[in-house]
């Protein structure tokens, strides 16, 4: 589910464009610690849910999750019409973005070397600009996206140890992918099949919650 989820999706786009401007190391270990804590936040939040309410109601929910995403899937692969390059999109925002930073370091370069270190953001004493980069952007990206709610879903309903450690391979080979095949990998990937493909999964994975008992 997290592999067909990711592959093609915004953040996989954003550990390409990275890869190919930073120290893949960098890049690397930054999306990965970012997709491992939010795999365990959204873990922990569905493992929690039974608690606040019951696992009736939590199982039903996680039943028309997978279908609503499964249906929302396979109608936005259907009407892709293949033309959208989401690779060169992702980077213009980038791109952007950088623009504007570059644009406010020029503006507060009267400042003295002491001052700006003291001004200096405290996490970036102790880890690299490029890593903090990597984890905010890949963080902030996967924030409400399907795969941290379906990820919920599954954890309110199944055991979210086995969730966790799904969760976290499907985000490495996806980012991992992403960092060492770059470009040339990004430029392969059919969204319209990877769409088809996980509107397919999340349907059977409705069906399997519909069929399967609610534990007591």
């Amino acid at each position: 589910m997290t592999v067909l989820s990711e592959i093609g999706d915004n953040t996989f786009f954003v550990a390409v464009i990275l890869a190919m401007r930073h120290p893949r190391g960098l890049v690397l270990s930054g999306c990965l610690a970012s997709l491992i804590v939010m795999t365990i936040l959204s873990a922990a939040v569905g493992w929690s849910t039974p608690n606040l309410i019951s696992r009736t109601w939590t199982h039903h929910i996680t039943t028309l999750l997978f279908f609503g995403f499964g249906l929302r899937s396979l109608w936005d692969g259907f009407m892709e019409d293949g033309d959208d390059d989401e690779l060169a999109e992702v980077e213009a925002k980038l791109d952007a973005d950088q623009k504007d930073n570059t644009k406010k370091v020029k503006e507060g370069s009267k400042d003295g070397d002491e001052l700006k270190k003291k001004r200096r953001p405290f996490l970036t004493q102790f880890f690299s600009p490029i890593f903090l980069k990597a984890f905010s952007i890949t963080f902030f990206g996967e924030w409400g996206d399907t795969s941290q709610l379906a990820t919920i879903g599954l954890a309110a309903d199944e055991n979210p140890f086995g969730v966790v450690l799904g969760g976290i391979l499907g985000q490495a080979l996806c980012t991992v992918a992403a960092v060492l095949g770059g470009k040339s990998l990004a430029s392969r990937i059919s969204e319209k099949i990877v769409l088809l493909s996980s509107g397919v999964l999340f349907i059977i994975f409705g069906i399997q919650s519909f069929l399967s008992p609610v534990e007591s």
